[in-house]
């Protein structure tokens, strides 16, 4: 027999809702980081092929992930 398998509506309802909030977390990031250089992350990146700054950002992104699983994770 095979198992039946049940989604809870309050389920799929908390995903998306924290999908949502670690996107506008990293998008906030993102808008902060931007503000606070003084130079442009994209350009550099892009651009002047700045390898190690690509790598930071990575990072940072990153660890924002980990973070933000974490908190899911222990509601």
């Amino acid at each position: 027999m095979d198992p039946i398998i049940t989604i809870q509506l309050s389920e799929v309802i908390g995903t998306i809702f924290y999908t949502f909030l670690g996107v506008l977390l990293m998008g906030l990031c993102w808008w902060l980081i931007n503000k606070m250089t003084h130079f442009s992350v994209v350009k550099e990146i892009e651009e002047d092929q700045n390898t190690a700054l690509a790598v930071l950002i990575g990072s940072v992104f990153l660890s924002l992930a980990i973070i933000i699983s974490s908190v899911i994770l222990s509601s």
